[in-house]
């Protein structure tokens, strides 16, 4: 093969209020001599780039400039880079001022980069220990966290001490409830992530001042924002990783049409089975993006996401403690999903409104039997099949009109949920004499549920005194046809504000406030008893945040901010059962939410965040977090305790090294304090462990104790060749490379028999139903393994 000795870079640069393409902005490669203009439709096209790289410059005449970092040109697909830009003010030093403040390192959310932090493509890609999963790439960022402690078993994000069932997700536009494989049903967590990084250009997280146009977000809104495809030729990707095996098309299917599509393919079950484990995980995942230009004002974006999870169960070579563990407490978990839509996107005077029609559905089957995988109906625990479907149609209008920017709009959606469920609380258990020691407790019931949710929201901000304070505000309500007062737009009103003001050319102070509901889960809302719907009076969860914060941009590669924040939290759901509050739960796979409930739980999350971003320029690229966090959770006593998400501090700190050569190297380390435990009832959780599988907790200590604090530190080295039309990335990626113990949550079970084929009993007789004579044993769950990945990313 030849070498290659240049590489491309196209995109299309756009007024980031109208939407309007600009024609006639300068586009140059720093420390080049490269340059170019766009045309007429907003685009521009750099050729013969030396592979490498660089920082990309836009400059236009009566807007700010903007810098795009990172940008990595190789001989395999042309890099796509868009830019939105934004008006400068009218007075030269007020120009020159916004400008320097409004580099790519800052992030501009409206008139505030309050609590929204970004990351671009290649810092996506290059995430070591991320292993293209964009929910572990976002633990570099401020305020998250995972379940437990940051563990490699669970994809939960925690924001700012939320529950994970607190955030929600966009695609260009259009909500996509699940991210994860092997989700948890009323949550949002999962074993690894569906979406392909390959698409992504870039991700806006906000933890706080939520835009009005977001619906049902308590703790953060996550904005994904895919590429469209390589207009000039059918190019893509080809991955193999430690778990996985994963491709990407793209190219023109017209001079008006592009698409990507992917399909990825993991093998976790042969891993899982080298390696002596009872689990076999398996599971597709397929995505796609069409975008068409009907005319110069109109767009079309069709895109879907969907993924089939297969979970089952083998024998392992050695039964011991812990497999024995793993074959009785985790619930066969088969599931799939999908979200696919269409977004138009048309021009008008001063403006943009954007139209999306979409269709979710997600489907979970789960069994479980008391000795594991037998199929004995008379010793089944777990039984529950449930569909939740959401047919959705949104529209918003965004506009500029004399230093105004506003925007309005609804959005609708029939949703379907049916639900069918059998599980046993606890056995019914009787003495030798026949005498109840322990009513059983099941619960069984089917749901099919129809209704409906609207809402609609307004959103207005101004930059005033010479663009340096800037005002918006935002209202919405939400409504829905099945809960007692879900019809009254009062009971959900919410406004929100923020304030922005520029003490100079490189500090800003910020400040937001807003009321934000969410409704329950439909696992909450569909439950019965006795044919009744137990859960009709719940009202929406209600979160108030308060923010102040600051950010400092000495350069425009650099960036830190600062900020503090209060959440308070009411009508949360509370269990009936339990007398806990949900916002616990949710870090388990299998399902949360069929239970009664009371509305009255309260809650508060407060902190502060200490965040840096260097972008690469050279050739370093670096972040660095710290959060203090405090979560606390009240139940049915109204006594506030410590959250399961009440980890007190956090640090994750990201290095990556460009190398001569071809060469790249990169590092991530995360730390989060102990988090909150609960001990075993131990008399309780000797009597039904032959039938669950699994310790009872002791509720009134609920997270009375705490765990070790985790850290762990993750290394990457990737090595480039380009020959023609054709890049290959062989790489390295080493999670915990120090081989750190991952502290997690004990777990309860029996000892086994010397023979090794059954439960060791004190009178050495088989083991009694309510496990009188059996042998407890608790297990440490510190488990930490070097888990090293070779693979490679061949582009073409």
């Amino acid at each position: 093969m030849v070498l290659a000795q240049s590489g491309v870079i196209t995109g299309t640069v756009r007024d980031v209020n109208t939407q309007e393409p600009l024609i006639g902005v300068t586009i140059r490669l720093n420390n080049t001599e490269l340059g170019t203009v766009s045309n007429e439709a907003g685009r521009y096209r750099l050729e013969n780039i030396t592979l490498g790289s660089y920082t990309l410059e836009s400059s236009y005449l009566g807007y700010q400039s903007q810098s795009k970092f990172n940008i990595n040109v190789t001989a395999g697909n042309a890099q796509i880079v868009n830019f939105e830009l934004a008006p400068a003010a009218s007075k030269l030093q007020e120009v020159e001022i916004t400008a320097n403040r409004r580099q790519s390192a800052a992030v501009a959310d409206l008139v505030t980069p309050l609590s929204v932090q970004g990351l671009s493509t290649e810092e996506i890609r290059s995430n070591p220990g991320g292993n293209f999963d964009i929910s572990k790439v976002v633990q570099v960022l401020p305020g998250v966290a995972t379940n437990g402690t940051g563990g490699g078993s669970r994809n939960d994000l925690i924001i700012r001490g939320g529950a994970p069932s607190e955030n929600v997700y966009y695609l260009d536009g259009i909500e996509i409830p699940l991210i994860n494989h092997f989700t948890t049903q009323g949550s949002a967590g999962g074993a690894t992530g569906i979406l392909n990084v390959s698409f992504i250009e870039d991700l806006k997280v906000s933890s706080s001042a939520f835009d009005a146009r977001y619906d049902n977000a308590l703790s953060s809104v996550f904005g994904f924002r895919q590429r469209y495809g390589n207009p000039e030729r059918f190019s893509g990707n080809i991955r193999l990783s430690g778990s996985e095996f994963a491709t990407t098309f793209e190219g023109p299917i017209s001079p008006k049409t592009t698409y990507l599509v992917s399909a990825r393919r993991s093998y976790l079950q042969f891993l899982f089975k080298l390696l002596d484990l009872p689990i076999r995980p398996n599971y597709w995942d397929f995505q796609y993006k069409v975008d068409h230009k009907l005319n110069s004002k109109t767009s079309l974006t069709f895109l879907g996401v969907g993924a089939i999870d297969e979970f089952s169960f083998g024998v392992p070579r050695n039964s011991t403690p812990e497999n024995e563990y793993i074959l009785r407490s985790i619930p066969l978990n088969n599931q799939w999903n999908y979200t696919t839509g269409v977004a138009v996107k048309r021009l008008i005077n001063d403006g943009y409104l954007n139209l999306a029609l979409s269709r979710n559905a997600f489907n979970i089957d789960l069994e479980k039997f008391e000795d594991a995988q037998n199929n004995n109906n008379a010793l089944q625990t777990l039984k529950s099949n449930s569909r939740e479907t959401e047919n959705k149609l949104r529209l918003d209008v965004n506009k500029f009109q004399n230093g105004f920017k506003y925007a309005y709009g609804v959005s609708g959606q029939l949703v379907q949920f049916t639900n069918n469920v059998f599980n046993v609380i606890r056995p019914e258990l009787r003495d030798e004499q026949g005498d109840l020691v322990q009513p059983g407790l099941t619960v069984n019931y089917n749901t099919n549920l129809d209704f409906f949710r609207y809402g609609a929201f307004g959103q207005v901000s101004r930059s005033v005194l010479n663009d340096k304070l800037g005002l918006s505000f935002g209202i919405r309500s939400d409504m829905n046809s099945f809960t007692e007062t879900g019809n009254n737009p009062l009971k959900t009103l919410s406004p929100r504000g923020a304030i922005s003001y520029v003490i100079s050319d490189k500090w800003t102070l910020n400040a937001s406030s807003g009321i934000y509901y969410k409704l329950p889960t439909y696992t909450v809302l569909g439950y019965q008893e006795n044919g009744q719907y137990l859960n009709q009076a719940a009202d929406y969860i209600k979160s108030a945040h308060y923010v102040l914060g600051t950010e400092f941009l000495p350069r425009t590669d650099l960036r830190f901010t600062l900020e503090g924040f209060y959440k308070k939290y009411s009508n949360y759901p509370v269990s009936v059962r339990d007398g806990i509050s949900l916002a616990n739960q949710g870090g388990d796979f299998g399902s949360i939410g069929n239970e009664a409930i009371t509305s009255n739980g309260l809650g508060r999350a407060y902190g502060l965040e200490f965040y840096l971003q260097k972008k690469l320029t050279g050739s370093v690229f670096s972040v660095l977090s710290y959060t203090y966090v405090v979560s606390q959770f009240a139940g049915t006593d109204g006594r506030y305790i410590s959250s399961s998400w009440d980890y007190r501090h956090l640090v994750s700190a990201l290095l990556g090294k460009k190398l001569p050569k071809n060469w790249e190297f990169g590092a991530k380390y995360r730390f989060a304090g102990g988090a909150p435990a609960t001990p075993f009832d131990l008399e309780a959780s000797r009597r039904n462990y032959g039938a669950l599988g699994v310790g009872i907790l002791d509720y009134s200590q609920l997270n009375s104790e705490r765990l070790r604090p985790f850290s762990q530190l993750d290394v990457r080295l990737d090595k480039k060749w380009n020959f023609n039309r054709v890049t290959l990335d062989l790489f390295l990626d080493i999670a915990n490379v120090l081989g750190s113990k991952t502290p997690g949550y004990e777990r309860y079970t029996f000892q086994r028999n010397t023979e090794n084929n059954g439960f060791a009993t004190t009178n050495g007789g088989p083991l009694q139903e309510d496990g009188s004579n059996a042998i407890p044993l608790i297990l440490n769950n510190d488990d930490g393994n070097l888990v090293p990945t070779l693979g490679f990313i061949l582009e073409f």
